[in-house]
């Protein structure tokens, strides 16, 4: 009894050294990540959680989502949360693949609130040089040559249909994620993102996200549903709309996870 409860003793503080070093073995997970709470709170809600590790300050709820064996954890906003927690998970465990979820600005004038945005590819839209009067888009480092940082297409097709299944055809639309460090709400910048990259959403984690996958070669896919329009009503549409977009996205989620 006394040489279990020292083994057990043993793995208690094992573990975390070990999680800290990034020396987990195991067998490959399904990486999920999202920026907020809210964004994350039905997902968790019906994983059964084996266990929580805790590495640095970020927690990853490892354990089985619809019969998949997973990796959820909170990011937190922005490009620096974004890219340290990705690289964290895919540094700790056998990650497969990368699934970003949550809520996003529109961008299109085609697209509604609410309505759901699946990651062609992602572009950073403020990383560049600011001249007295103009701003240079710089293409990041370690990226593809255009600046352009492309999805799984095995993971996007899948996530398509996932998406369509859950909300309809109407209201789901492939193509760029625009991705910065500031929350917009402003009509000039959102025709600036339109020209510029075509962009049907913007938001502040998955483009980073997406360059960590692409330099680790994980494939990944972002799925945001909208929760405003990026513009002078923002702040009032999200605080409406937050729960039902994180909601939608996660139900995607889960059809997705059926169907890999």
């Amino acid at each position: 009894m006394k040489r279990f409860l020292a083994l057990v003793l043993i793995a208690a503080i094992a573990l975390p050294l070990l999680l800290a070093q990034g020396r987990v073995e195991e067998h490959e997970r399904i990486g999920i990540v999202s920026p907020m709470d809210s964004e994350m709170s039905l997902l968790l809600s019906k994983t059964e959680v084996e266990r929580v590790d805790k590495v640095g300050d970020f927690e990853f709820h490892v354990g089985k989502l619809e019969g998949k064996d997973v990796v959820i954890v909170k990011a937190g906003m922005g490009l620096v949360l974004s890219a340290s927690c990705t690289t964290t998970l895919l540094n700790t465990y056998s990650i497969s693949s990368v699934i970003c979820t949550g809520i996003a600005g529109g961008v299109s004038d085609e697209t509604k609130v609410t309505d759901v945005v699946i990651s062609k590819d992602l572009v950073l839209h403020d990383y560049g040089q600011l001249d007295r009067d103009d701003f240079r888009e710089w293409i990041v480092e370690r990226g593809p040559e255009d600046g352009r940082i492309p999805a799984d297409s095995t993971l996007t097709e899948k996530a398509l249909a996932a998406a369509r299944r859950v909300v309809g055809d109407d209201k789901v639309f492939f193509g760029t994620i625009a991705t910065g460090d500031q929350f917009i709400a402003s009509e000039w910048y959102v025709k600036r993102l339109q020209q510029k990259y075509n962009a049907l959403a913007c938001e502040m984690e998955g483009a980073s996200l997406a360059l960590v996958c692409y330099i680790y070669k994980v494939p990944f896919v972002v799925i945001r549903t909208l929760s405003d329009k990026a513009d002078g009503l923002a702040h009032e549409s999200v605080s409406n709309f937050m729960q039902i977009a994180a909601d939608n996205s996660g139900r995607i989620v889960l059809e997705l996870l059926r169907e890999l």
